[in-house]
């Protein structure tokens, strides 16, 4: 599914210029679960972003189920995104004006779904992850741990082929945090492909994979599975 070659990416100002990937390699195969760890400042943010569709690299290749996107446009990059990739982030990121409802529905709109269609699938997504019940209710009236899942719910309401997590359980206790990884394993065994960056070891040993960053480069790689 991902395929990187030599990827760089730096970062500059009038004084200072901050190489934040050097030259990186990475593949990742369809229905892979791969966890990403490293240090502050290792490039796992940069490497997520550029992933995720929303940064582009300054060189090297970067080939996305078999097409080479290293150089696309940004409308070009935004509408594979909204096709292919599910975002689930530390801080969830949820509308606090919206309900529950809503805010998983939101991507849907954005891919022009009619309302039909919207309404069986949200449905769908949030019986699966048991917040249909939840439903009519405001992100802050949900533990945090009601709030990932529903923010997990809005990633994978669009079927996409890719889920990207950065941090999941960052601001999660233990219970709530096992709870999400349990969850985002269910999906990866569905054969949805998962790339996560973390600082807990505790949640790469899900992964099938752990690669390990330091100064911008993959130094280390451990196969779980």
């Amino acid at each position: 599914m991902i395929q990187i070659k030599q990827l760089k990416k730096v970062y500059r100002t009038d004084e200072v210029e901050t190489v934040a990937l050097n030259a990186i390699n990475l593949m990742v195969e369809k229905g892979e679960f791969v966890a990403i760890m490293g240090p502050s400042g290792c490039g796992k943010t940069t490497l997520m972003n550029i992933l995720g569709l929303l940064d582009e690299p300054d060189s090297g290749s970067f080939i996305f189920n078999g097409i080479e996107i290293a150089h696309f446009s940004e409308s070009q990059r935004v509408q594979l995104r909204k096709q292919n990739i599910g975002f689930v982030f530390q801080n969830f990121n949820l509308i606090d004006e919206l309900t529950v409802y809503e805010n998983v529905e939101l991507p849907l709109i954005y891919t022009g779904h009619k309302s039909s269609e919207r309404k069986k699938m949200v449905t769908e997504v949030l019986e699966r992850m048991q917040l249909m019940h939840r439903r009519s209710h405001y992100p802050q009236q949900l533990s945090g741990g009601q709030q990932q899942r529903v923010a997990v719910a809005r990633a994978v309401v669009n079927k996409p082929a890719l889920i990207l997590a950065d941090e999941p359980t960052g601001n999660l206790d233990s219970k709530n945090g096992n709870e999400v990884m349990q969850l985002l394993t269910e999906l990866n065994e569905q054969g949805t492909t998962i790339v996560m960056v973390t600082h807990s070891e505790h949640d790469a040993k899900y992964s099938h994979r752990i690669i390990r960053m330091l100064d911008g480069q993959t130094i280390m790689e451990n196969i779980l599975v």
